[in-house]
């Protein structure tokens, strides 16, 4: 059994969202029922890996930052798929956090890293924004503590913005 922990981008463009989504179902195919997911299933970038975990015949493991993160930052467009995957997952941890906030955030990514032996960053490369929690950290985190890095980041893709 492997464990794969995402992290990503949450503002690709509509054009790069089927192109991320078939690099992760073709990063994902050998594995089959031998492979658990770890996700926030945050829109995005967690959201196409969690999809892509489950298409592939995988077990789906949701980390929840906060016990408010579903009312406070789940928009309307992506609540129908949050909760489609959060009822889909095998198991669902809530973080110890009220709010989410980039304490809740930091510490999420931690759990994610820890439950894993390898992570996939749906990323352009881009370095930390010097905020903590996100993507770019969440990947110095993982190499720092040796756990391999998968970057998926297709020809063509883009942020929004």
């Amino acid at each position: 059994m492997v464990t794969i922990a995402v992290t990503g981008h949450m503002d690709l463009t509509a054009e790069t969202i089927p192109l991320v989504r078939a690099a992760l179902r073709d990063l994902l195919a050998g594995h089959g029922g031998n492979l658990t997911g770890v996700s926030c299933i945050a829109a995005g970038s967690d959201s196409l890996f969690a999809e892509a975990v489950l298409d592939a015949g995988g077990r789906l493991v949701v980390v929840i930052p906060s016990r408010d993160y579903r009312q406070a930052k789940v928009k309307p467009t992506h609540a129908e798929l949050f909760d489609r995957l959060h009822a889909a997952a095998t198991d669902v941890v809530v973080m110890p956090y009220e709010t989410a906030d980039r304490q809740a955030y930091e510490a999420a990514n931690r759990e994610l890293l820890s439950r894993s032996d390898r992570l996939v960053a749906v990323w352009d490369g881009t370095p930390p924004s010097g905020k903590g929690g996100g993507t770019a950290d969440t990947v110095l985190d993982a190499r720092a503590a040796g756990t391999p890095v998968d970057v998926v980041w297709p020809e063509g893709a883009a942020r929004r913005g």
